[in-house]
C-alpha cells in the first residue's frame, strides 16, 4: 500500500486540491463544542484535513506513510505541525494523550487486524472525555463490490487498493466496544463534481 500511494501523491502532487473535507468541517465544529485542544490526525496525508483545527486554535499532530506526502504538506501547505513518519500499525508514536483523533479514510484501507488495533491504539490515547471520529467509506458507495472479493465488504478495487466498506452493522460491531457514541452518513463531495456517501463515527472514551 505505500508504494501505491507515494506513486499517486507523486504523479499528482495535491491529488484532492487543497481544501478540507465536508467531514473535516463538520469534526471541527464537533470538537470545538466539546473543547478539544490538540488533535491527532493519522494517516494525515499532506494535510489539507489539518488546517480547519489548526485555524480554529486547536494544535495538530500527524502521522503519515508517505515521504512524498509529508514533503507536500510542508512545501505546498506550510504546516511545520510535528508529523510522524511511518504506518498506524506502529502506533503509538508518542505518550500523549489527544483531546480529539480525527481519522479520515485510512481505516477503510485495512485489514480486519489493522483496523481493530488502529480502533484500539486510538481509543488509548484519548484523555478521559476525549472523542476520535473515524470517517468510513458506506457499502452505498457506488464503488461497493467492484474488483476482487477478498472478503466480507473487503475488495481489492485495483492492484494494491483494498477496501472496506461499512453499514450500520460494520460500524457496531467494530466500534461499539471504544465509546461508540453515534454515526450518520455525510455526502463528501469529489475532484470530478460528484460525491460519495460516508459514514462519520463518533466515539468517546468514559
Amino acid at each position: 500500500m505505500t508504494e501505491f500511494w507515494e506513486t499517486a501523491f507523486t504523479e499528482n502532487q495535491l491529488m484532492w486540491g487543497d481544501k478540507p473535507t465536508a467531514s473535516a468541517l463538520y469534526v471541527k465544529d464537533h470538537f470545538a463544542r466539546a473543547g478539544v485542544k490538540d488533535v491527532l490526525i493519522p494517516g494525515i496525508g499532506y494535510g489539507r484535513n489539518a488546517k480547519v483545527f489548526l485555524e480554529h486554535g486547536m494544535s495538530v499532530t500527524g502521522i503519515e506513510i508517505s515521504d512524498t506526502a509529508i514533503a507536500l504538506a510542508r512545501s505546498r501547505l506550510g504546516l511545520q505541525i510535528p508529523i510522524y513518519h511511518g504506518p498506524v500499525s506502529d502506533m503509538p508514536y508518542d505518550n500523549r494523550l489527544y483531546d480529539g483523533i480525527f481519522c479520515y479514510g485510512l481505516i477503510y484501507l485495512l485489514d480486519t487486524e489493522g483496523r481493530t488495533k488502529l480502533i484500539r491504539d486510538c481509543y488509548r490515547q484519548l484523555n478521559p472525555g476525549g472523542q476520535m471520529i473515524f470517517t468510513v467509506i458506506s457499502k452505498k458507495a457506488p464503488m461497493y463490490g467492484q474488483g476482487a472479493r477478498l472478503g466480507d465488504d473487503w475488495y481489492e478495487r485495483m492492484p494494491g487498493l483494498k477496501m472496506f466498506f461499512y453499514d450500520a452493522a460494520s460500524v457496531e460491531r467494530e466500534f461499539g466496544q471504544h465509546g461508540l457514541v453515534e454515526f450518520s452518513e455525510i455526502d463528501e463531495p469529489t475532484p470530478g463534481g460528484g460525491s460519495f456517501p460516508f459514514i462519520n463515527v463518533v466515539c468517546k472514551k468514559d
